[in-house]
C-alpha cells in the first residue's frame, strides 16, 4: 500500500489517497485517535467513484467519531480504465431503467460480474489496512453497493456488522446468499425509491439470516435518505465495533 497524498480536515480527521498495486483508494482516520480505530469499509451504488460526494461526507462524518474509514475504486469505476463494452452495458441498463422496461437480465449481466471482480479487491485492501498501525478490527461494512456488502459478508469473516442502504435490484446469487447472512444489519430503506422496488427490498430484508436485523423506513426518493441515519448508523457500529 502506497499512500499518494494527505490532508487534515477541519472536522479533525485525516484523509489519505492510497494505491495498492492498481487499486485506488481513500483511508479516513481521526487525528488525535489514542488508539487504533475500529475500520469500517464503505462503498457507493454499484462501484460509483469513491469521490462521490455522499460517500465522501458520510466517510468523513463517521471517521470525526472515532473509526477509520476506507473505500476503493471497482474496477472500471472511477479513474479506473474503462471498456467499451462495459460503458455500453451501464448505459443499456440506464436507458432501460428510465424507460420503465425490464431490467433483470441487463443487470445481471453488468452487476453479478462487477461483485465477482470486487469482492477479491476489498479483501486485499482489508488485509493491507488491518497491517497499519493505527486501524484495528473488529470491520464493519457500510454502503449503498448491497450485493458487494452481501457476499463480502458471506466470504469474510472478519466484517462483524454491515449497513446496508437497501436496494431492490440484487443479482440472485446475493439475494440467494443473503441466508448466509447472520452479522448484525442496519437496513436503511427509502420508501419512494424510483429506483429499487420497494417490495424487492423488503424480500431481501426478510431473507437475512440476521439473528439481529433492524429495518429504518423513511419517505421520499433515493436520494433522500435523512442525515440523522448517519448519527444511528455510528451508534449501531458503537455496539458492534467499540
Amino acid at each position: 500500500m502506497r499512500f499518494t497524498s494527505e490532508q487534515r480536515l477541519d472536522e479533525g480527521v485525516v484523509e489519505r489517497e492510497f494505491t495498492l498495486g492498481e487499486i485506488p483508494g481513500t483511508l479516513w482516520t481521526p487525528e488525535s485517535a489514542a488508539d487504533p480505530a475500529p475500520l469500517i469499509l464503505m462503498a457507493h451504488n454499484n462501484g460509483l467513484p469513491k469521490a462521490d460526494p455522499r460517500l465522501v461526507a458520510r466517510a468523513r462524518y463517521t471517521a470525526a467519531r472515532g473509526y477509520a474509514v476506507a473505500t476503493i475504486d471497482a474496477a472500471g469505476c472511477g479513474d479506473r480504465p474503462r471498456s467499451a463494452a462495459h460503458e455500453q452495458a451501464r448505459a443499456d441498463l440506464r436507458r432501460a431503467m428510465q424507460a420503465g422496461e425490464p431490467v433483470d437480465e441487463l443487470f445481471e449481466s453488468l452487476i453479478g460480474p462487477l461483485v465477482e471482480n470486487a469482492v477479491p479487491e476489498w479483501r486485499t485492501t482489508l488485509d493491507a489496512l488491518l497491517e497499519l498501525p493505527g486501524v484495528r478490527g473488529p470491520v464493519g461494512y457500510s454502503g449503498g453497493w448491497t450485493a458487494l456488502g452481501i457476499r463480502l459478508a458471506v466470504a469474510e469473516p472478519r466484517i462483524a456488522a454491515a449497513g446496508f442502504f437497501a436496494g431492490g435490484y440484487v443479482p440472485r446469487a446475493q439475494r440467494e446468499e443473503a441466508r448466509q447472512v447472520t452479522v448484525p444489519l442496519l437496513f436503511l430503506l427509502q420508501w419512494d425509491d424510483e429506483g429499487n422496488p420497494r417490495q424487492r427490498a423488503l424480500d431481501l430484508f426478510d431473507a437475512f439470516g440476521s439473528k439481529e436485523k433492524t429495518l429504518h423506513a423513511n419517505l421520499g426518493g433515493h436520494t433522500g435518505t435523512p442525515w440523522f441515519e448517519l448519527e444511528d448508523g455510528t451508534r449501531f457500529f458503537d455496539r458492534h465495533l467499540k
